[in-house]
């Protein structure tokens, strides 16, 4: 696997959002993330980035974008970061927070999906 620098700097920022996660990301974290036989990683620094999710067995970043993600200069950036990030061999999937209020169990089992085709992992040894 590719070493991933991160940006020292940004690690007390990173300790910071992890204790105040958005909604969306508490219920994606508590009510699910969290119980995975798993490591995930929450508010992690990589590269010059802090992701929401990490998980690293299965090179693997999950974000939850707010309406801000939404804007012109918000699609941009965040092409821009994924490409970044997609450059170390990762890959990012993305969520509105809509999606984690309102179609839950499909964004469970997206992730689900990825993690056992990333990691070479089955069903039964995550959950």
């Amino acid at each position: 696997m590719k070493f991933i620098p991160y940006n020292t700097e940004l690690k007390m920022r990173a300790r910071e959002l992890r204790k105040r996660l958005t909604k969306a990301e508490r219920k994606l974290w508590t009510d699910f993330l969290r119980s995975l036989n798993i490591p995930i990683k929450r508010q992690k620094v990589l590269d010059n980035y802090i992701v929401d999710f990490y998980c690293s067995k299965a090179k693997l970043v999950i974000e939850v974008d707010g309406d801000s993600h939404n804007t012109k200069d918000g699609i941009e950036y965040d092409e821009h970061r994924t490409a970044i990030l997609e450059s170390f061999g990762l890959e990012v999937i993305r969520f509105t927070n809509d999606e984690i209020f309102f179609d839950f169990k499909k964004v469970c089992e997206i992730i689900l999906d990825k993690i056992i085709s990333k990691a070479g992992l089955n069903r039964k040894e995550l959950i």
